[in-house]
């Protein structure tokens, strides 16, 4: 916190002192999200290149100054973040554009971008002296807060919706949480959570009310920049569920331009799977956001509510980005190319990103000469089902060289 201004509503635009303990507006209830404001002046003092230069930490906690942890001791948590950043070795040829790079994030310890939000929860549960941390989540939260918290010895309870993966579940139930499967979609899942979290007093680890989270995921933005020596791309894609990664990402490029650390901010392109788009509807209609069915293959980003509209929103139209959907077809394909060309096994909620990319640069909303970085935000492991309905299944081969020459034949590539 030793940065940190105050806290301002995304609606009212009230502010609040930075000790108030505030998850949400008091006069705009749960809608009113907060945001947390830092003293760019005073961090100026610290953070430059020196700052990273110096810096031996490579983890999440190397931002700590960007951060609203008051300490930490790094070796007591989980090495979330310093994912690494990979430069095309096939696109760039075959599409003929400048530079692409893909942001890793299946690669923290529970294999997704949530990771950052999560361990940021935790050690704020911790300092104000919480035993447990609640949230719902289509799985990818869930995970991420489950194994960070068994590592630093909170409890977890964990609200799912009944179609969530069975990798994420596993996961959960491998990480001792208290798993509840809620018979019903994410809508379900939050409000059982919210419910369960007013009665019992738990920590509150949902993205949408929690302001600190957004300064976690805002991490792997810190991250982009530093890996490119702070030569921001022109494009960040991001696949967008509740609008929090997106409107993260932004805050992340906002902090480090205000540092005079980057010359810009680069555009967001939002991605959301068509069968559960409501951003999409929303910005191309310039309308307020409508409920969405939650049809997709996705689960990750298939929130029919999103529960933070206003940042997600922002992030677009103040980088000057935009929003585009894509279907299941378009997404499975994209992870398949994903892994055969650049050997990035992704979640269909991740690799949906890399299928909004390929669309924009075919319909020219991206041009070939801009650079682009895509997040990936989740392992394939987290949903193998849903990865391997892109593929077709292959016979059985019998025990011998001339069923297998057949085989090679009809399968080699």
């Amino acid at each position: 916190m030793k940065y940190v201004k105050d806290y301002e509503c995304t609606l009212c635009h009230k502010t609040f002192p930075k000790t108030s303990t505030y998850m949400t507006c008091p006069e705009c209830g749960e809608l009113g999200i907060l945001d947390i404001r830092f003293d760019y002046e005073q961090m100026k003092k610290e953070v430059n290149l020196d700052y990273f230069k110096n810096n031996q930490e490579y983890s999440i906690w190397r931002y700590l100054p960007f951060l609203t942890v008051t300490s930490v001791d790094p070796k007591s948590t989980l090495s979330v973040g310093w994912s690494p950043l990979y430069s095309s070795s096939y696109f760039e040829k075959t599409l003929g554009v400048n530079k692409l790079y893909f942001k890793d994030d299946g690669q923290n310890p529970t294999s997704s971008l949530k990771d950052r939000a999560s361990i940021v929860a935790v050690m704020k549960a911790k300092e104000l002296g919480y035993d447990t941390i609640a949230c719902s989540s289509t799985g990818n939260a869930a995970s991420s807060l489950a194994g960070n918290a068994a590592k630093c010895g909170l409890k977890t309870v964990i609200f799912v919706p009944k179609r969530a993966p069975l990798g994420k579940l596993a996961q959960l139930k491998a990480f001792g949480t208290t798993l509840v499967k809620v018979d019903g979609d994410y809508k379900a899942a939050f409000t059982l959570s919210k419910l369960a979290i007013n009665k019992y007093g738990w920590y509150n680890r949902n993205a949408a009310i929690n302001p600190h989270l957004v300064e976690g995921k805002k991490t792997v933005a810190l991250e982009i920049a530093e890996q490119l020596e702070f030569n921001v791309c022109d494009w960040v894609c991001v696949s967008v569920g509740d609008g929090c990664t997106i409107a993260s990402v932004y805050k992340g490029f906002y902090d480090l331009f205000q540092l005079g650390l980057i010359a810009k901010i680069p555009k967001l392109l939002g991605i959301q799977a068509k069968g559960c788009s409501p951003f999409v509807k929303a910005f191309n209609d310039s309308c307020s956001l409508k409920e969405s069915k939650e049809d997709t293959i996705a689960d990750s980003i298939a929130v029919g509510i999103p529960r933070n509209p206003v940042k997600a929103i922002n992030a677009i139209t103040k980088s000057s980005g935009m929003m585009i959907s894509v279907t299941d077809e378009e997404i499975l394909s994209a992870l398949k190319e994903l892994g055969a060309k650049e050997g990035i096994f992704a979640e269909p909620a991740a690799s949906a990103s890399f299928a909004g990319y390929l669309k924009a640069i075919q319909k020219g909303f991206i041009l070939k000469s801009e650079t682009v970085t895509v997040i990936i935000t989740g392992n394939g492991l987290k949903d193998t089902t849903s990865a391997l309905s892109a593929f077709k299944e292959e016979r059985n081969v019998l025990p011998n060289l001339e069923d297998l020459q057949i085989y090679l034949k009809e399968n080699i590539r």
